[in-house]
């Protein structure tokens, strides 16, 4: 039987900081119980309380797949935790040195998707009921994700269009950043994260009324 939650251990931002210090085998097979202990085992516990809600939920491995990447550093620098159904939009977790991250929507939209979203916005009948759901969401704290992002505007778009940074964006995800507190250290952690994910909801909802699904999209 898994113990229940009772937060976050306060040494997971710490064991980020120092492993971004050292990215060595050595180091990280030394702190491998620690790592299992203080980082990965609350998160599992957190697991159990939001699964019922929000569907299955899977944690991403710490090593990094550095076969085509020209960063060899071999250990992510943080902690991931996503909803297992990889069809639909998503609901995200990541802790780090710097904190608590809430996220979701589709970090990787399929071409179709994403022209889709264009669409949209390059429609003053339509645009309007996204830019409200983006509004709700940034009133719980919640920005899209604009990384990535392009640095002109898309093929078949004037650069000058009225909504060039929606239109430049590759992420339709949204997220929110809390620096570490007290709060993630207790149970209330768990009522924040489901409070943070209903809120994701809203932005993930939008998105499976008025985007094709990664089924249709793959057709």
């Amino acid at each position: 039987m898994t113990d229940a939650f009772s937060g976050l251990d306060p040494d997971a931002f710490a064991f980020y900081a120092e492993l971004e210090q050292n990215q060595n085998k050595e180091w990280w097979l030394a702190n491998k119980q620690r790592y299992d202990d203080r980082v990965r085992a609350p998160i599992e516990r957190l697991v159990d309380e939001l699964g019922g809600e929000f569907g299955p939920l899977k944690i991403f491995r710490p090593y990094k797949d550095v076969r085509f990447s020209a960063d060899k550093r071999p250990y992510k620098d943080h902690l991931g935790l996503v909803t297992a159904d990889d069809s639909a939009a998503s609901y995200y977790l990541q802790v780090s040195q710097h904190g608590l991250m809430l996220a979701g929507g589709l970090y990787q939209p399929a071409r179709e998707q994403l022209a889709r979203f264009r669409e949209i916005v390059d429609d003053n009948r339509l645009v309007g009921d996204l830019e409200a759901t983006l509004d709700e969401a940034g009133e719980s704290g919640f920005t899209i994700m604009t990384d990535n992002a392009l640095a002109t505007a898309p093929r078949g778009f004037r650069i000058d269009h009225p909504k060039i940074e929606l239109l430049r964006l590759k992420h339709l995800a949204i997220s929110a950043q809390h620096a570490p507190a007290p709060w993630m250290h207790g149970p209330e952690l768990v009522d924040r994260v489901r409070t943070g994910w209903r809120t994701v909801r809203v932005w993930n909802d939008w998105i499976a009324e008025n985007l094709p699904t990664a089924v249709e999209a793959s057709r």
